[in-house]
């Protein structure tokens, strides 16, 4: 996705839902506000495609399938606040769900229980998938065992896994040669297949990590 374009009032979830369904145009939902999201490079469509293809190859015959673009994820409280609003409807570049999905209500268009996001990241939105996004992913989905963040300027990779304990641990991939390992799917990606057709010729734009980040991040 890229840098969101705020409209001006708060509205409720189901205001939002409303709108949304009926829009040719995708837009994500922030506590009372919705945003705008614009198109995305050809880096990033690549990208997304190969992971694609490789994990739904690999997902066959499986419990688990593969979601991409349009599925909405809902990261928020239960019940939700009356007013003001809190709550967070996404559109995850990739979605893994396992077993029977659970969603939001009859339209089954807002998922409530995956088990893997991959997000490909775009210079306006990395610190927004690091940081807000994150923590909503980590504090309201329970099923979520990984979340990948994926550079489209760099073979490059950071995949967060949730430990036993219920912290979270960065594994940092760099270079064609690194292997993004889903242990939780039991799946595995060279990065030469993820950036399969991808040329390196865009400024570097990677989101600034903490260093307390390289340690379990805990909820």
């Amino acid at each position: 996705m890229s840098t969101p374009q705020a409209k001006l009032r708060l509205y409720t979830a189901e205001e939002y839902l409303v709108m949304e369904r009926a829009s040719e145009e995708k837009h994500e939902y922030l506590d009372g506000v919705i945003y705008d999201m614009a198109g995305e490079m050809p880096p990033h469509g690549r990208i997304s495609v190969n992971l694609i293809v490789e994990l739904g190859v690999q997902l066959k015959g499986t419990s688990c399938e593969l979601f991409a673009k349009d599925t909405k994820v809902r990261s928020g409280p239960d019940p939700r606040p009356i007013w003001p609003p809190k709550d967070m409807f996404s559109y995850p570049d990739i979605v893994i769900l396992c077993g029977k999905g659970e969603y939001h209500d009859h339209y089954q268009d807002v998922l409530l229980n995956p088990k893997v996001i991959i997000e490909v990241l775009s210079a306006g939105t990395a610190k927004y998938d690091l940081t807000e996004k994150f923590r909503r992913y980590r504090t309201w989905l329970p099923t979520l065992t990984d979340y990948i963040l994926v550079s489209q300027f760099e073979p490059a990779i950071d995949h967060y896994r949730k430990l036993p304990s219920g912290d979270w641990a960065l594994s940092p991939l760099e270079g064609l040669e690194a292997v993004l390992r889903i242990e939780s799917i039991g799946g595995a990606v060279k990065l030469s297949d993820v950036y399969a057709r991808v040329e390196f010729d865009q400024p570097r734009i990677q989101p600034q990590i903490d260093e307390s980040q390289e340690e379990p991040v805990t909820n």
